[in-house]
């Protein structure tokens, strides 16, 4: 019988003595090099903030200047080592401009790595209670780079606020009570840009087709809903408030909100208006003068305009503040009524001896 032929067995991979000693002197090579690595690189890598904290940097900040914060703001340990990273890459930051925050935890590595690369961190502004043009301008001034000067200087800018269809008188209805972020550096242009497409936003074709149901501007119910807001703090009385002033504008009568006397006297925190007080000269005095008022009275929240914009029925002209100072208001569809309403009102107020 023929015979069957064997399988030639094949070969497997063999590692010369030679290159085996290599493979390990190699290997040995590249595991010290990397404990050499990480142990140059420990300090700056182990090196932790041991608190938030912000650095401002403008351009032409020196490395010393530099140092001076970082020794200000967190502690000389954590600075010489963001230094020492810096210095490691030869970078500098001279160029740089704006916010870079430093988190509790943050490496020194990381930090000066985010530096070097010119990540710099955003701010947020909080608009809430702001009433007038120069509270908001120092708010933001005091936030970012710019002075509460130059961000007056742009609001009071007619050539600017016609840019967005506004004027200098109701240029603060295209801002909103909220919170936003901008780079620290932003100019008050770009500012008013960003706020412009945030309002924009908020205009939608919903809330535009209702306010011209009521042949009433953005600007217009914007200012309306300021008035409500600085009537009652209360939010669900808002719709009512605003109906009844809705109601007002619709017979064309003035609407004598207190808020805009004080508004027109710069003092906010008047609780008896007398009657010399409704006659100051002011186009915001809504006792003087026939209408809405030129801008509004404070920078309202977006919820306050869709109380003005769905404000429920009803036939009330009337309001005052309730005799319990509750917060909450009586309303009124005759002189009479209120007339009795702001008798107990007035009555309390003497009885409590506060007399403005």
């Amino acid at each position: 019988m023929p015979t069957k032929k064997k399988k030639k067995q094949k070969k497997g991979f063999t590692v010369s003595p030679k290159l085996k000693r290599w493979l390990i002197i190699g290997g040995a090579v590249i595991l010290v090099g990397a404990v050499a690595l990480t142990a140059y690189l420990w300090p700056y890598l182990s090196t932790t903030s041991s608190k938030d904290a912000t650095i401002y940097l403008r351009k032409g900040t020196t490395m010393e200047a530099l140092t001076d914060s970082l020794n200000r703001h967190l502690d000389k340990d954590y600075a010489k080592q963001v230094l020492g990273v810096l210095q490691l890459r030869n970078a500098t930051v001279e160029n740089r401009q704006g916010a870079y925050k430093v988190k509790k935890g943050d490496s020194a590595w990381d930090f000066a790595n985010r530096l070097r690369r010119g990540e710099e961190s955003t701010i947020m502004l909080h608009i809430n209670n702001v009433r007038t043009k120069e509270q908001l301008a120092e708010r933001i001034g005091g936030r970012f780079m710019m002075s509460k000067k130059e961000m007056l200087a742009a609001l009071n800018n007619k050539d600017l606020c016609a840019k967005y269809g506004m004027t200098p008188d109701n240029i603060t209805s295209m801002f909103q009570a909220n919170s936003f972020d901008f780079y620290w550096d932003v100019t008050p242009e770009e500012l008013l840009e960003k706020m412009h497409v945030f309002y924009e936003k908020l205009w939608n074709d919903n809330r535009m087709e209702k306010a011209q149901a009521m042949n009433l501007t953005p600007q217009e119910v914007t200012t309306l809903a300021s008035i409500v807001e600085e009537e009652t703090a209360k939010r669900d009385e808002r719709p009512q408030v605003a109906r009844l002033y809705l109601n007002r504008v619709k017979k064309k009568m003035r609407l004598q909100a207190d808020p805009t006397v004080k508004f027109a006297l710069g003092d906010f925190a008047l609780r008896r208006i007398t009657n010399e007080m409704t006659r100051t000269p002011s186009p915001w005095n809504t006792y003087v003068n026939d209408g809405i008022p030129p801008g509004p009275i404070r920078i309202v929240e977006p919820q306050t305009i869709d109380a003005v914009l769905d404000a429920p029925k009803h036939d009330y002209i009337y309001m005052c503040a309730k005799e319990d100072f509750s917060g909450y208001h009586n309303f009124a569809s005759t002189l009479s009524e209120h007339e009795a309403n702001a008798h107990r009102y007035h009555k309390a107020l003497d009885e409590r001896k506060i007399k403005k």
